[in-house]
């Protein structure tokens, strides 16, 4: 029996929302076309469509809001192997946040399936509309913004989309699936749903107030492959850092230091880590700074270890370096009985 990408664990989503329908579509589609779960990357968003991350036995990430077609793309540029199928998943709120990566996504023509969960609403956060909610369905609470929602699939085909497609749930939308799936190139399926909590509630209530009808378009052309000029990875430009010494450290040592903007914090924890290093050791460092990076706090986490170091959180440090108010402002909680 052939292997799906659903797992046995209950759909998260509110009864009757059409996400389960999709996904039980693409899980279908993929086993009938033999297609092994390893052999599949899926990158969801964020919203209801990224709950489905729990749910797949295939290589998942979950993305950024509207960031899920830009992730999906540097997946299959940075990939070696053309065979593996890569779909993003998104609703119509990160579509259309993140539109700009579909448009490049579409214009470069990469081997990609973009799958857009359309249920005219922001159902995590209160049912808003977006761009791409029909006119009707605006109608009634906001007249001054009943303008048609974007055709998703008209801007995918006119940048370069290799196939678009557009379909209602409560039909088998598995062969839509097949299709933009074995298409090469970049492909798009909108899946008009309902959504129960905030939005239609039946099927016919999507097709009354829906902008734009089914469609399916095809636009063979070229696929764009990554292109390596002499296939040289970009890591190959930094020096390996020379083993020349050895610490006398057995365990872990966990330091953090902390300050405020410019006073080279993070320099400090890249010395830190540089230095053991070159004595030894496996070493990491994660720095923590506001948006506003010239100004409020800046941290530097550095963990050194005579071992492999598969986790790099830090609760209560060995050892805590402070050099600014703005630094023990953000650290204090953290320092320990036995932190020094």
């Amino acid at each position: 029996m052939q292997e799906t990408i659903l797992n046995d664990l209950k759909m998260p989503y509110c009864p009757g929302c059409g996400h389960t329908v999709a996904n039980k579509s693409m899980s279908k589609a993929l086993a009938d076309m033999g297609v092994h779960p390893l052999d599949v990357i899926v990158v969801s968003d964020i919203g209801c469509t990224g709950l489905v991350d729990p749910l797949l036995t295939c290589h998942t990430i979950h993305g950024l809001h509207g960031r899920a077609v830009a992730l999906a793309m540097g997946i299959r540029m940075g990939l070696e192997h053309p065979d593996k199928k890569i779909i993003a998943l998104q609703g119509d709120g990160g579509a259309t946040i993140g539109l700009q990566h579909l448009l490049e996504a579409a214009r470069h023509n990469l081997d990609l399936t973009l799958v857009v969960q359309n249920n005219m609403v922001y159902g995590m956060t209160g049912g808003q509309t977006s761009g791409l909610s029909s006119t009707e369905f605006k109608e009634p609470d906001r007249p001054e913004t009943a303008v048609p929602g974007y055709d998703i699939c008209a801007l995918a085909h006119n940048a370069g989309a290799a196939y678009t497609a557009r379909t209602f749930i409560g039909k088998d939308t598995a062969e839509l699936w097949k299709e933009a799936l074995s298409t090469p190139g970049f492909s798009l399926i909108e899946i008009v749903e309902m959504c129960p909590a905030y939005g239609m509630r039946k099927v016919q209530e999507l097709h009354d107030t829906a902008d734009y009808e089914s469609v399916v378009t095809r636009k063979p052309r070229a696929v764009s492959l990554p292109h390596r000029a002499d296939g040289r990875s970009l890591l190959d430009a930094l020096k390996p850092i020379e083993h020349t010494c050895e610490a006398p450290l057995d365990g872990r040592l966990e330091i953090i230091v902390a300050g405020s903007a410019g006073e080279a914090i993070q320099s400090a924890g890249d010395l830190l880590s540089t230095a053991g290093i070159t004595a030894g050791l496996s070493a990491t460092k994660k720095g923590d700074y506001p948006i506003t990076i010239g100004t409020g706090f800046s941290v530097a986490e550095v963990i050194l270890s005579r071992q492999p170091i598969h986790y790099t959180g830090i609760d209560c440090p060995d050892i805590m370096i402070v050099i600014s108010q703005d630094g023990l402002d953000k650290v204090r909680s953290r320092i320990g009985e036995h932190t020094l």
